[in-house]
């Protein structure tokens, strides 16, 4: 009989060997005579210990146990739940025959105690072939290739195996446009997964194209769906496809083994795409990831969905779009195929709602080699991705501009200065406006990092004087980490700075000063002025020039969105170039069914000097 090592020695792993089989094969075992699988999860940090498992009756039990409790106990609950489960089963083959012992040989006469003692399953746990004592541990009895064995049926069992803990596919899915499955994993990886993609049969389709996974959900019949031959994560669904919804068959792994497999079946079928969009001919300047001496760099408010779906923006900001194309589900479509298609190795974002970083964002970057890190302001926030290739995240620095100001000593001359216009500070307090700093390594050399900002100013025409102390507050809180904190690493200053190249502003940012006496420091009126003459350490320019318009909406149009670099380290190899007037000006302004936020991205390679 098998008993725990004495001194709780660690038990040797049972290597699962996996063999070179086909894609389709992988995920489910052919062999004759294969052994059910009985799938355990046990990890060190939490109490219980949980048991998967489909007796022979056809139901699938999922049980919870003290990883401290002897093992004896679990299988008597098993033994119970099989006996259960039989005893059911008998009763509703009776009740449909009709005729008593239908169940034929040693089928039990009833659900009743009686009959249940003597239709007892023998259960048993084996490791290496020898039967587990009752008093071991569960946490060391479900050891990785044991055996279980329920009457007559005999399960392997797999201790941690790949799983996928969340699979979701998109609630709407436009032709032409790529599908990013939204996926969490345990003990797993994505990369080391298997998908394969299939569609809907069209009606009168022919019986040889017809044929589903052999695993899939009883409730999803395979007869009536055919193979895309795509097996891929990201699928882009073709014109052809219009119509017929789709579904995803996956098998979770970690380059030694394979999980079970799970399957998802898109809500809605697919829809017809808008056909060529505004970033389609910039994607022709941007169909590689660049070399390891560039960092192809994006700054792009896409348009929160908090602002998108008020009746304000619906009846007077933008009432030239169509309403479903103000729409998140359909945004979303276009953000994704957008940002994906510019091969980035730094996105910085500005207006993402939450749940679009969680649902849509993440997954979609995630399943192109980029990571991100997200900050909330309010009701939405910024959101900063990095191609895990070339970096990895060192640290991370962000601020809320009216906290840092109040509390920091970095802004103490600053704050002085301020208190001194008691209107104009109330104002500076009452905005939620916040920076996000990320400190980026070189994965290719240690050596080089670099600070990365992003941010998104306040936004209100008069409100100049505001954003003039947000900046200097942000420059103040850079030059801390990319000078004290990192000292000498270059920077890169992305975000919607809400300033036309006329400001005040740009100005402060582009010289390194700006004066008392400058308009802006007035621009809400003689009751806020707060004159007072700033300066900061460094040599910015903006890497993209001085557009003649980054947002373009009815009522307005000009350059608020920048990407700012460190002159001193940093040197633009190219800019690609922005939609042209007559893409942006198809729908009259932007968003649009062709575009999806009312600014355009900012895209630039950018190379260490």
């Amino acid at each position: 009989m098998w008993r725990l090592p004495s001194a709780r020695a660690a038990l040797r792993g049972v290597r699962i060997a996996v063999e070179q089989r086909s894609r389709a094969e992988a995920a489910t075992e052919t062999a004759a005579g294969a052994m059910e699988r009985a799938i355990v999860r046990c990890v060190p940090s939490e109490p219980k210990l949980s048991l998967s498992f489909a007796l022979a009756d056809g139901s699938h039990k999922n049980m919870q146990r003290d990883q401290s409790e002897p093992v004896g106990r679990a299988l008597s609950r098993i033994a119970t739940n099989a006996i259960k489960g039989h005893a059911k089963a008998a009763a509703a083959k009776k009740s449909r025959k009709n005729r008593p012992n239908s169940s034929g040989g040693a089928a039990c006469a009833g659900p009743g105690p009686e009959s249940a003692t003597a239709c007892e399953p023998v259960v048993k746990l084996y490791y290496r072939e020898e039967a587990v004592a009752e008093d071991v541990l569960n946490v060391d009895a479900w050891q990785d290739g044991a055996v279980l064995q329920i009457g007559d049926v005999k399960y392997k069992v797999e201790r941690n195996p790949p799983a996928f803990t969340e699979l979701q596919l998109p609630r709407y899915i436009m032709a032409g446009f790529p599908v990013f499955p939204k996926l969490s994993l345990e003990f797993g990886d994505p990369a080391c997964s298997l998908f394969r993609w299939y569609k809907e049969a069209k009606p009168g389709a022919a019986e040889s194209e017809v044929g589903g996974p052999s695993s899939l959900s009883p409730s999803i019949p395979s007869s009536t769906w055919i193979e895309t031959g795509v097996e891929e994560r990201v699928f882009v669904p073709s014109n052809a496809d219009i119509g017929l919804r789709l579904l995803l068959h996956c098998t979770p792994g970690n380059g030694q083994r394979f999980g079970p497999s799970r399957e998802r079946v898109s809500v809605c079928p697919v829809e017809a795409g808008p056909g060529t969009c505004t970033f389609d001919h910039r994607h022709l300047y941007t169909k590689k990831v660049t070399e390891d001496s560039l960092i192809r760099t994006v700054s792009y408010n896409i348009l929160a969905d908090t602002y998108a779906q008020t009746e304000f923006s619906r009846t007077v900001l933008y009432p030239y779009c169509a309403p479903y194309a103000l729409g998140l589900d359909y945004r979303q479509n276009l953000i994704q195929k957008e940002l994906t298609g510019y091969n980035a190795d730094v996105i910085c974002l500005q207006e993402v709602d939450r749940i679009v970083f969680s649902d849509s964002l993440a997954p979609a970057l995630e399943a192109f080699g980029l990571e991100g890190v997200f900050r909330i302001k309010q009701h939405e926030g910024l959101a900063t991705f990095y191609r895990k290739s070339k970096f990895s995240l060192l640290s991370q620095h962000d601020i809320s501009f009216h906290e840092a100001l109040k509390s920091d000593p970095l802004h103490k001359e600053l704050l002085e200065k301020l208190v001194l216009y008691p209107w104009a500070q109330v104002r500076v307090f009452q905005r939620s406006s916040v920076l996000q700093v990320s400190v980026l390594q070189s994965t290719k050399d240690s050596s080089k990092k670099i600070c990365v900002a992003n941010t998104h100013l306040y936004w209100h025409p008069k409100g100049g004087y505001i954003r003039l102390i947000q900046m200097a507050v942000a420059l103040a809180h850079i030059r801390h980490v990319s000078c004290d904190l990192y000292p000498g690493i270059p920077v890169i200053f992305c975000g919607d700075f809400n300033s036309t190249p006329s400001t005040g502003m740009y100005h402060f940012v582009i010289n390194g000063s700006i004066p008392e006496d400058h308009e802006d420091w007035s621009s809400n009126g003689e009751e806020e002025r707060c004159n007072m003459s700033l300066t900061h350490f460094f040599k910015l320019k903006s890497a993209c020039g001085e557009p003649a318009y980054t947002n373009y909406v009815g009522g307005f149009h000009g350059c608020l969105d920048y990407i700012f670099i460190d002159l001193n380290a940093l040197e633009v190899e190219q800019v690609i170039p922005l939609p042209s007037h007559e893409e942006v000006t198809t729908h009259q302004a932007l968003p649009s069914v062709s575009h999806p936020s009312d600014h355009i991205a900012l895209v630039c390679d950018l190379k260490w000097k």
